[in-house]
Protein backbone atom coordinates (compact mmCIF):
# COMPACT_ATOMS: atom_id res chain seq x y z
CA UNK A 1 0.00 0.00 0.00
CA UNK A 2 1.43 3.77 -0.77
CA UNK A 3 0.26 5.95 2.11
CA UNK A 4 -0.25 9.84 1.32
CA UNK A 5 1.01 11.33 4.67
CA UNK A 6 -0.63 14.94 3.48
CA UNK A 7 -4.11 13.01 2.87
CA UNK A 8 -3.97 10.56 5.19
CA UNK A 9 -5.53 7.98 2.12
CA UNK A 10 -3.98 4.96 0.76
CA UNK A 11 -3.25 6.22 -3.21
CA UNK A 12 -2.36 2.75 -4.20
CA UNK A 13 -1.80 -1.29 -3.53
CA UNK A 14 -1.14 -4.17 -5.50
CA UNK A 15 -0.01 -7.39 -5.10
CA UNK A 16 3.89 -7.81 -4.50
CA UNK A 17 4.13 -11.14 -4.33
CA UNK A 18 2.71 -14.90 -4.68
CA UNK A 19 3.48 -18.61 -5.12
CA UNK A 20 4.73 -18.67 -1.60
CA UNK A 21 3.12 -19.85 1.43
CA UNK A 22 2.41 -18.26 5.22
CA UNK A 23 4.66 -15.42 4.96
CA UNK A 24 5.74 -13.90 7.87
CA UNK A 25 7.15 -10.72 9.37
CA UNK A 26 10.80 -10.48 6.90
CA UNK A 27 12.25 -6.94 7.16
CA UNK A 28 13.95 -4.13 4.58
CA UNK A 29 17.28 -4.36 3.39
CA UNK A 30 19.32 -1.37 3.46
CA UNK A 31 19.19 -1.55 -0.83
CA UNK A 32 15.68 -0.72 -1.10
CA UNK A 33 13.92 -4.02 -1.23
CA UNK A 34 12.23 -6.15 1.50
CA UNK A 35 12.54 -10.26 2.24
CA UNK A 36 9.56 -12.23 3.18
CA UNK A 37 9.97 -15.10 4.66
CA UNK A 38 8.56 -18.26 4.54
CA UNK A 39 6.93 -19.67 7.74
CA UNK A 40 6.41 -23.57 6.86
CA UNK A 41 8.24 -26.16 5.77
CA UNK A 42 6.39 -28.28 3.45
CA UNK A 43 7.20 -30.44 0.55
CA UNK A 44 6.40 -30.28 -2.34
CA UNK A 45 3.30 -32.93 -3.19
CA UNK A 46 0.52 -33.62 -5.28
CA UNK A 47 -0.98 -30.90 -4.37
CA UNK A 48 2.05 -28.18 -3.03
CA UNK A 49 4.19 -27.26 -6.60
CA UNK A 50 7.85 -26.60 -5.06
CA UNK A 51 9.15 -26.80 -1.43
CA UNK A 52 8.95 -24.26 1.45
CA UNK A 53 10.81 -22.71 3.88
CA UNK A 54 12.71 -20.20 1.76
CA UNK A 55 13.29 -16.33 1.99
CA UNK A 56 11.94 -13.92 -1.35
CA UNK A 57 12.84 -10.63 -2.38
CA UNK A 58 10.57 -7.84 -3.27
CA UNK A 59 12.38 -4.52 -4.60
CA UNK A 60 10.57 -1.23 -3.39
CA UNK A 61 10.40 0.04 -6.75
CA UNK A 62 8.06 -2.69 -7.97
CA UNK A 63 4.96 -2.16 -9.24
CA UNK A 64 3.33 -5.53 -8.96
CA UNK A 65 4.07 -9.08 -8.90
CA UNK A 66 7.65 -9.69 -8.90
CA UNK A 67 8.90 -13.73 -10.07
CA UNK A 68 9.29 -15.21 -6.55
CA UNK A 69 12.54 -16.73 -6.91
CA UNK A 70 13.58 -18.93 -3.53
CA UNK A 71 16.86 -17.21 -1.80
CA UNK A 72 18.03 -20.91 -1.01
CA UNK A 73 21.58 -20.27 0.06
CA UNK A 74 19.69 -18.59 3.26
CA UNK A 75 18.69 -21.63 4.56
CA UNK A 76 15.35 -23.13 4.47
CA UNK A 77 13.28 -23.94 7.91
CA UNK A 78 10.54 -22.24 9.68
CA UNK A 79 11.32 -18.58 9.13
CA UNK A 80 10.14 -15.47 10.51
CA UNK A 81 12.49 -12.24 10.06
CA UNK A 82 15.10 -10.87 9.29
CA UNK A 83 17.53 -7.65 9.49
CA UNK A 84 20.39 -6.40 7.69
CA UNK A 85 23.98 -4.24 9.21
CA UNK A 86 23.77 -1.51 6.67
CA UNK A 87 27.65 -1.71 7.27
CA UNK A 88 28.54 -5.31 6.27
CA UNK A 89 25.06 -6.43 4.45
CA UNK A 90 25.09 -9.17 6.44
CA UNK A 91 21.86 -10.60 6.84
CA UNK A 92 20.35 -12.02 10.50
CA UNK A 93 17.66 -14.48 10.31
CA UNK A 94 15.58 -15.72 13.46
CA UNK A 95 13.65 -19.24 13.24
CA UNK A 96 9.78 -19.76 14.74
CA UNK A 97 10.35 -22.39 16.67
CA UNK A 98 10.59 -23.23 20.10
CA UNK A 99 13.52 -24.93 19.60
CA UNK A 100 14.95 -22.84 16.85
CA UNK A 101 18.50 -20.98 16.00
CA UNK A 102 19.79 -17.74 15.39
CA UNK A 103 21.34 -17.26 11.90
CA UNK A 104 23.30 -15.26 9.79
CA UNK A 105 23.80 -14.94 5.86
CA UNK A 106 27.25 -13.83 4.94
CA UNK A 107 26.67 -13.13 0.98
CA UNK A 108 28.80 -13.38 -1.42
CA UNK A 109 28.50 -9.77 -2.68
CA UNK A 110 27.14 -6.90 -0.69
CA UNK A 111 22.97 -6.22 -1.20
CA UNK A 112 23.24 -9.48 -4.23
CA UNK A 113 21.83 -12.31 -1.84
CA UNK A 114 20.87 -14.33 -4.38
CA UNK A 115 24.61 -14.29 -5.28
CA UNK A 116 24.78 -16.85 -2.77
CA UNK A 117 26.95 -17.19 0.49
CA UNK A 118 27.71 -18.70 3.89
CA UNK A 119 24.74 -19.63 6.30
CA UNK A 120 26.05 -19.60 9.55
CA UNK A 121 24.33 -20.51 13.43
CA UNK A 122 25.05 -18.46 16.36
CA UNK A 123 26.67 -20.22 18.95
CA UNK A 124 27.87 -18.86 23.03
CA UNK A 125 31.71 -18.23 23.24
CA UNK A 126 32.75 -21.95 25.17
CA UNK A 127 29.60 -22.93 26.19
CA UNK A 128 28.50 -25.36 23.81
CA UNK A 129 25.19 -25.75 22.74
CA UNK A 130 23.21 -23.42 25.58
CA UNK A 131 20.26 -23.23 26.15
CA UNK A 132 19.00 -19.07 26.52
CA UNK A 133 15.04 -20.20 26.60
CA UNK A 134 15.59 -20.11 30.83
CA UNK A 135 12.05 -22.08 31.09
CA UNK A 136 12.08 -23.08 34.65
CA UNK A 137 10.85 -26.69 34.24
CA UNK A 138 13.95 -27.39 32.53
CA UNK A 139 16.52 -26.91 35.29
CA UNK A 140 19.49 -25.77 33.35
CA UNK A 141 21.63 -22.65 33.74
CA UNK A 142 19.85 -19.59 33.67
CA UNK A 143 20.82 -17.06 30.84
CA UNK A 144 22.12 -13.82 32.69
CA UNK A 145 19.96 -10.66 32.00
CA UNK A 146 21.71 -7.79 31.07
CA UNK A 147 25.56 -9.39 31.15
CA UNK A 148 26.42 -9.49 27.35
CA UNK A 149 28.66 -12.27 26.44
CA UNK A 150 30.59 -13.52 23.82
CA UNK A 151 29.51 -15.54 20.78
CA UNK A 152 30.81 -17.31 17.99
CA UNK A 153 29.32 -18.44 14.44
CA UNK A 154 28.81 -22.29 13.42
CA UNK A 155 29.05 -22.95 9.29
CA UNK A 156 25.90 -25.05 8.44
CA UNK A 157 25.95 -28.02 5.97
CA UNK A 158 23.20 -29.23 4.04
CA UNK A 159 21.21 -25.91 4.32
CA UNK A 160 18.42 -27.09 2.60
CA UNK A 161 17.37 -29.46 4.99
CA UNK A 162 14.74 -31.73 3.19
CA UNK A 163 14.19 -33.31 6.74
CA UNK A 164 13.56 -30.20 8.41
CA UNK A 165 16.23 -30.40 11.11
CA UNK A 166 18.69 -27.24 10.69
CA UNK A 167 18.26 -26.90 13.73
CA UNK A 168 18.45 -29.68 15.10
CA UNK A 169 22.05 -30.48 13.57
CA UNK A 170 23.06 -27.07 14.19
CA UNK A 171 22.50 -27.31 18.19
CA UNK A 172 24.41 -30.51 18.24
CA UNK A 173 26.75 -28.60 16.49
CA UNK A 174 27.41 -26.38 19.57
CA UNK A 175 24.40 -23.83 18.29
CA UNK A 176 22.51 -21.91 20.79
CA UNK A 177 18.86 -22.55 21.06
CA UNK A 178 16.33 -19.69 21.86
CA UNK A 179 12.32 -20.25 22.32
CA UNK A 180 10.55 -18.91 18.91
CA UNK A 181 12.74 -16.54 17.97
CA UNK A 182 10.16 -14.09 15.72
CA UNK A 183 10.59 -9.86 15.09
CA UNK A 184 14.44 -8.40 14.67
CA UNK A 185 15.13 -5.13 13.33
CA UNK A 186 18.73 -3.50 13.36
CA UNK A 187 19.10 -0.06 14.80
CA UNK A 188 22.15 1.76 16.43
CA UNK A 189 24.63 -0.68 15.31
CA UNK A 190 23.02 -4.19 16.93
CA UNK A 191 20.66 -6.35 16.33
CA UNK A 192 17.37 -6.90 18.69
CA UNK A 193 15.70 -9.45 18.29
CA UNK A 194 12.45 -11.04 20.15
CA UNK A 195 12.03 -14.61 21.01
CA UNK A 196 7.74 -14.87 21.72
CA UNK A 197 8.35 -18.04 24.54
CA UNK A 198 11.22 -17.41 26.15
CA UNK A 199 11.23 -16.52 29.73
CA UNK A 200 10.74 -18.31 33.21
CA UNK A 201 7.18 -17.92 33.00
CA UNK A 202 7.29 -18.42 28.68
CA UNK A 203 5.88 -14.91 28.52
CA UNK A 204 8.66 -13.67 25.86
CA UNK A 205 12.33 -12.12 26.02
CA UNK A 206 14.29 -9.73 23.90
CA UNK A 207 17.60 -10.36 22.58
CA UNK A 208 20.22 -7.55 22.06
CA UNK A 209 23.36 -8.40 19.43
CA UNK A 210 25.81 -6.41 18.94
CA UNK A 211 28.30 -7.82 15.94
CA UNK A 212 32.08 -7.23 16.03
CA UNK A 213 33.98 -4.74 14.43
CA UNK A 214 35.25 -7.77 11.97
CA UNK A 215 31.87 -9.12 12.29
CA UNK A 216 32.09 -11.85 9.13
CA UNK A 217 36.26 -11.96 9.10
CA UNK A 218 39.32 -13.79 10.54
CA UNK A 219 39.70 -11.56 12.94
CA UNK A 220 36.29 -11.41 14.71
CA UNK A 221 37.47 -14.18 17.07
CA UNK A 222 39.88 -11.44 18.73
CA UNK A 223 37.13 -8.99 19.16
CA UNK A 224 33.90 -11.12 18.93
CA UNK A 225 30.59 -9.88 18.97
CA UNK A 226 28.63 -10.21 21.89
CA UNK A 227 24.69 -11.30 23.08
CA UNK A 228 22.58 -9.39 25.55
CA UNK A 229 19.40 -10.75 27.25
CA UNK A 230 18.13 -7.38 27.26
CA UNK A 231 14.33 -8.01 28.22
CA UNK A 232 12.77 -10.71 30.47
CA UNK A 233 10.56 -9.23 32.70
CA UNK A 234 8.23 -12.32 33.44
CA UNK A 235 5.33 -9.57 34.58
CA UNK A 236 2.68 -9.62 31.84
CA UNK A 237 1.51 -6.48 33.39
CA UNK A 238 4.73 -4.89 31.19
CA UNK A 239 4.99 -7.44 28.03
CA UNK A 240 3.52 -10.55 27.37
CA UNK A 241 4.48 -12.98 24.15
CA UNK A 242 6.31 -10.16 22.00
CA UNK A 243 6.31 -10.89 18.86
CA UNK A 244 6.78 -8.29 15.66
CA UNK A 245 9.32 -5.29 16.74
CA UNK A 246 11.00 -2.24 15.15
CA UNK A 247 12.95 0.28 16.05
CA UNK A 248 11.82 3.77 16.60
CA UNK A 249 13.41 6.76 15.28
CA UNK A 250 14.41 7.99 18.80
CA UNK A 251 16.11 5.06 19.55
CA UNK A 252 13.08 2.65 21.64
CA UNK A 253 12.76 -0.74 20.98
CA UNK A 254 8.63 -1.24 20.13
CA UNK A 255 7.12 -4.49 20.25
CA UNK A 256 3.79 -6.29 19.42
CA UNK A 257 2.30 -8.67 21.48
CA UNK A 258 0.92 -12.08 20.41
CA UNK A 259 -1.93 -12.67 22.83
CA UNK A 260 -5.68 -12.45 23.00
CA UNK A 261 -5.29 -9.39 24.70
CA UNK A 262 -2.33 -7.52 22.88
CA UNK A 263 -0.69 -4.29 23.43
CA UNK A 264 2.11 -2.13 20.88
CA UNK A 265 4.86 -1.92 23.84
CA UNK A 266 7.86 0.86 23.65
CA UNK A 267 11.07 -0.23 25.51
CA UNK A 268 13.82 2.68 26.08
CA UNK A 269 17.44 2.31 26.13
CA UNK A 270 17.21 1.59 29.96
CA UNK A 271 14.63 -1.13 29.51
CA UNK A 272 11.68 1.45 30.60
CA UNK A 273 8.41 0.03 29.68
CA UNK A 274 5.24 1.86 28.27
CA UNK A 275 2.05 1.41 26.42
CA UNK A 276 1.77 2.87 22.66
CA UNK A 277 -1.31 1.10 21.43
CA UNK A 278 -3.99 -1.67 22.47
CA UNK A 279 -6.24 -3.23 21.05
CA UNK A 280 -9.77 -3.59 22.75
CA UNK A 281 -11.94 -5.91 21.48
CA UNK A 282 -10.30 -7.35 18.07
CA UNK A 283 -9.84 -11.63 18.10
CA UNK A 284 -6.60 -10.12 16.65
CA UNK A 285 -2.84 -9.82 16.94
CA UNK A 286 -0.61 -6.66 16.81
CA UNK A 287 1.96 -7.85 13.93
CA UNK A 288 3.99 -6.00 11.43
CA UNK A 289 5.03 -2.49 13.26
CA UNK A 290 7.00 -0.35 11.09
CA UNK A 291 7.50 3.25 11.20
CA UNK A 292 7.54 5.78 7.63
CA UNK A 293 10.87 6.75 6.67
CA UNK A 294 10.15 10.30 7.72
CA UNK A 295 9.71 8.69 10.98
CA UNK A 296 6.32 10.82 10.92
CA UNK A 297 3.98 7.57 10.72
CA UNK A 298 3.92 4.62 12.65
CA UNK A 299 2.32 1.57 10.81
CA UNK A 300 0.78 -1.55 12.29
CA UNK A 301 -0.98 -4.55 11.43
CA UNK A 302 -4.11 -6.56 13.17
CA UNK A 303 -3.48 -9.93 11.93
CA UNK A 304 -6.72 -12.26 10.71
CA UNK A 305 -9.21 -9.50 10.98
CA UNK A 306 -6.64 -7.81 8.08
CA UNK A 307 -7.00 -4.33 9.28
CA UNK A 308 -3.75 -1.88 8.83
CA UNK A 309 -3.57 1.45 10.71
CA UNK A 310 -1.85 4.56 10.05
CA UNK A 311 -0.47 6.45 13.66
CA UNK A 312 0.76 9.51 13.67
CA UNK A 313 2.72 11.42 16.74
CA UNK A 314 3.70 13.66 18.33
CA UNK A 315 6.61 11.04 19.05
CA UNK A 316 9.52 11.42 21.45
CA UNK A 317 12.35 13.12 19.88
CA UNK A 318 16.17 11.37 19.42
Amino acid sequence: MVYNHQSGKVVQEYLSLAGTTRNCAGGPTPWNSWISCEENTDRASGIIEQDHGYNFEVPINAKGLVNPVPLKAMGRFNHEAVCVDPKTGIVYETEDRPDGLIYRYLPNQKGQLAKGGTLQALAIREQKSMDTRNWKDFGLPLFPLNQPVEVEWIELANIEAPDDDLRLRGFQAGAARFARGEGAWFGNNECYFACTSGGRNAKGQVFRYQPSPYEGQADEKNAPGRLELFLEPNNTDLVKNCDNLTVSPWGDVVLCEDDPHPFVVGVTPKGEFYKLAENAGQPAEFAGGVFSPSGETFFVNLQDVGYTFAIKGPWRKA
